[in-house]
């Protein structure tokens, strides 16, 4: 009896793109130092649903970042905590994410209030973006899933829309994760079963396989800009300009 190949993890640049450069991260590339990266957030940061720990976007996108730039150190640390809100997070920061001295900080959020029925608060938002500019960090927004418990609450759209517009508000990229699943499905025809569990919201290993690989093309564009000027600081210091880096559908 044959078994269906796996479906394809198609990488759509117009979807996976961050708005802004990642300056500090690409300051840490151009100076060949250690890189560290903070994913903090609810159960789809931990890896509900992932069949081990290997499997979580966390996980999977460090191994896609040493492809993108082999031989470069570079660590992703999961700081995910299933069935938390923003509040609970911003408790965490100075000792889950700030303690860690990232250069990059992903955070997600949005679900869990989703689930409650709640709005989200732009100011604790935009304070939470603030510590993790303060510390010199890099900060990428990631929305929530497209799944059938996310789409049954009448307030998703508006969810989206709003971490949307933190991240303009505040000047910090966002991963367009609902609209990167919303594409699977309704574009590329994908069934739901290909990306999530039984429960109807959390992803699987494919799902989160495919998360990290859009991720880590948008984060090795975003880092690569030529527009991305910055300063290397050794014991003088130079500019240093990112090499553009154009990357476009891959596969699984």
């Amino acid at each position: 009896m044959e078994t269906a190949a796996p479906a394809r993890c198609n990488v759509e640049g117009d979807i996976a793109r961050l708005d802004l450069p990642l300056t500090r991260l690409a300051y840490r590339l151009a100076a060949g130092m250690p890189v560290k990266i903070v994913a903090i957030g609810s159960s789809s940061t931990s890896g509900f649903g992932a069949s081990s720990p290997a499997a979580t976007y966390p996980s999977r996108l460090e191994a896609e970042l040493r492809q993108h730039f082999p031989g470069h150190p570079i660590t992703v640390v999961n700081r995910g905590v299933n069935n938390e809100e923003i509040p609970n997070m911003l408790l965490r920061f100075e000792t889950a994410v700030i303690a860690e001295r990232p250069q990059l900080v992903i955070w997600q959020f949005g679900s869990n209030a989703l689930m409650h029925d709640k709005a989200l608060d732009p100011g604790l938002i935009a304070a939470g973006i603030n510590r993790l500019k303060a510390i010199g960090a890099d900060v990428v927004l990631m929305d929530p899933q497209y799944a059938p418990r996310v789409l049954a609450k009448p307030a998703h759209e508006t969810i989206v829309a709003h971490i949307a517009r933190a991240g303009r508000e505040n000047k910090v990229g966002v991963l367009h994760r609902f609209e990167m699943m919303r594409h699977w499905h309704e574009v590329e025809g994908l069934p739901l079963e290909t990306f999530l569990i039984w429960d109807g919201l959390h992803l699987n290993d494919w799902g989160y396989a495919c998360v990290a690989k859009s991720l880590g093309v948008a984060i090795a564009e975003a880092a690569g800009r030529p527009t991305a000027k910055v300063a290397v600081s050794t014991r003088a210091t130079t500019k240093v300009a990112g090499t553009s880096r154009r990357h476009s559908s891959l596969a699984h």
